[in-house]
């Protein structure tokens, strides 16, 4: 018998146990994913204002072993938010946990708690002329406390590492109620086992980050943005090793994106400003960032002649304003807000090793085409190698026409990944939704280990049950 199996509901005995004041009503927007293909269920939704309060909802709940699903901003993708079935979970939102406890500029670290959005804490480093470079595009809505349990990744990834690499320190409470406070803001700490480390990433399966201490840079003295036509996935590749020989670790961001993304965006949004008059069947996003007394566009056109000459590159567009520069970046941010519209049959976030990627994308089309006719939508973080590879209804047809083939598609998919060494969950996490994925290509040694963690620190198996380990 599992764990999931022996939990309780959270019921109103439970609620009478809780702090004064820490209950909430539960919307529908609680029970939601932003796709809207899954739903959960709850039996109370409890939102703390400090990490006290916190630590007495999971004191309460691991004695009626009721189980926690941890809330941030509801922005994910893999269902980690949502638990669809077993006793209704309590919801534990981090929203009133919204201050930013300190900001020390002259050592680039910030405190913030769980529920910061991700917006608010790079405005507070902005305002005390720092960066804080963690950026995806739902950052108007998305936590901090949910951007670490599922390590984010974002559009800065390539220059500044995934959340996990943004983050120093961790005050969270564990399964038993108890408070860790590991609110540390050093960069050398060789005491002992990494408990940072275990909690960004677990997905709120192991405790609650309630708060981090989070590391900022010096923002860039310029940026520079250019869109430049590559003839194809490998071509990208390239010019993605030539701006590192040239530009070093200036490179901030490098994302490639497909002529199908452009084209949904001008069949679903048409008030969009299009680049191109016909969208380019392969084209990169390039942002630098440079110290003073460089100039971006000299470095951009330097890198564009060289691209060209190399046979790199076709065509090229360099932001000439702040403006132009939004312009190009909205064309990569609202790719996913299409590709919704349009409604994928199934959406893959991979990453592969980079030399890896233009084989991977030739055959991945050549496969799907014997599985039937379909359109794929092959974006993303070219730079680290993760790719957001989304399959379509071919023109005319149905998302709904596709039902049988969904499960076919996903496995094919992750197992071309998997076989190329491979990841087939890249930055958004296991969530509920690739629990599976996790038993069928997981390192059985590595599985074994975290069976064995998660059973150490959470005996009663009430942190976020079902998700990351089935």
């Amino acid at each position: 018998m599992t764990s999931e199996t022996k939990l309780n509901p959270a019921d109103e005995a439970l609620a009478a146990s809780l702090p004064q004041g820490v209950l909430r009503e539960i919307e529908p927007r609680h029970l939601e994913e932003p796709r809207g293909r899954y739903h959960g269920q709850a039996g109370l939704l409890a939102a703390p204002r400090n990490v006290d309060e916190v630590s007495a909802v999971v004191s309460a709940c691991a004695e009626a072993r009721v189980g926690i699903v941890p809330l941030g901003g509801g922005t994910g993708l893999v269902g980690g938010q949502l638990m669809p079935k077993g006793p209704a979970p309590l919801l534990l939102s981090m929203e009133r946990m919204h201050a930013i406890r300190n900001v020390w500029p002259e050592e680039n670290v910030m405190v913030s708690e769980a529920g910061v959005t991700l917006q608010a804490a790079r405005d507070a480093a902005e305002d005390k002329g720092r960066l804080f470079p963690l950026s995806l595009a739902s950052q108007g809505t998305a936590q901090i406390g949910g951007l670490l349990a599922t390590n984010a990744g974002g559009v800065n990834a390539l220059r500044y590492g995934t959340a996990r690499a943004l983050c120093l320190g961790i005050e969270a409470v564990l399964p038993d109620g108890s408070i860790m406070r590991d609110l540390k803001r050093l960069r050398k700490d060789n005491t002992g086992y990494d408990l940072r480390d275990l909690l960004i990433g677990a997905e709120g399966s192991l405790g609650i980050i309630t708060a981090a201490s989070l590391r900022l840079v010096p923002p860039p003295a310029a940026n520079g943005v250019a869109l430049m036509v590559v003839p194809d996935p490998a071509a990208a590749l390239s010019l993605l090793a030539l701006a590192g020989r040239q530009l070093g670790d200036c490179v901030t961001a490098f994302e490639l994106i497909s002529g199908q993304g452009p084209r949904f965006q001008i069949e679903t949004m048409p008030d969009l400003r299009q680049p191109f008059e016909t969208p380019p069947e392969w084209m990169v996003l390039i942002e630098i960032g440079l110290p003073g007394g460089l100039e971006t566009d000299a470095a951009l056109e330097t890198l564009f002649e060289a691209a060209v000459e190399d046979g790199l590159a076709e065509d090229g567009l360099i932001a000439q304003s702040g403006q132009q520069a939004a312009d190009f970046w909205r064309l990569r941010e609202e790719i996913p807000e299409a590709n919704r519209l349009i409604g994928a049959i199934s959406s893959h976030d991979i990453s592969l090793p980079l030399s890896e990627v233009p084989r991977f994308i030739e055959d991945g089309r050549a496969m799907l085409a014997q599985i039937g006719d379909m359109r794929i939508n092959c974006f993303g973080h070219l730079g680290d190698g993760n790719l957001h590879y989304n399959v379509f209804p071919a023109a005319g047809r149905k998302r709904g026409e596709y039902d049988e083939q969904r499960q076919q598609i996903q496995e094919a998919v992750h197992e071309m990944v998997v076989g190329r060494g491979g990841s087939f969950s890249a930055e958004h996490g296991i969530g509920r939704l690739k629990v599976s994925d996790l038993e069928r290509w997981g390192d059985p040694a590595r599985l074994a280990a975290m069976r064995a963690i998660k059973q150490a620190l959470d005996p009663l198996g009430i942190m976020n049950p079902g998700a990351v380990l089935a």
